[in-house]
């Protein structure tokens, strides 16, 4: 299964991306934001999923005190599947996780998708606290 995720993704969403920044259609989102996981690490990509929930809880563990939100975006350029996940966590790319150089543009907001449950977030945010393991910057 995992070779069916070699060379660029064919995916044509639509695609989303959480966040905690309160944002308007036609903005456009840049790497070079600060890691949610790893303190002073600038991040080189920004990252987008093809699954609302996955951007939902992107928003969830993100930095701020801010609304969670989910933005429907749309790669201005060429993308990657996320090599934090894939094949690292999960064979092949399941949860349809995207990381790009180029800017995304916010096209809309998504109101609805499904949240963790609140215990399991916290064990989510316990484990990103403890920063183990690498990111693949």
């Amino acid at each position: 299964m995992a070779k069916s995720f070699e060379g660029p993704p064919t995916d044509t969403g639509p695609f989303y991306h959480g966040t905690k920044a309160d944002l308007a259609v036609g903005d456009l989102l840049t790497p070079g934001g600060n890691s949610n996981y790893i303190d002073g690490l600038k991040m080189n990509h920004i990252y987008f999923a093809a699954n609302a929930d996955g951007a939902g809880l992107a928003a969830a563990l993100a930095a701020g005190d801010g609304k969670e939100r989910v933005y429907r975006v749309e790669p201005t350029g060429e993308f990657e599947n996320d090599p934090n996940v894939t094949d690292k966590k999960f064979p092949g790319n399941l949860t349809r996780s995207y990381r790009s150089k180029e800017p995304l543009r916010i096209i809309g907001e998504e109101t609805e998708w499904t949240a963790l449950p609140a215990a399991q977030l916290q064990r989510m945010r316990e484990g990103s606290a403890k920063k183990s393991g690498d990111i693949i910057n």
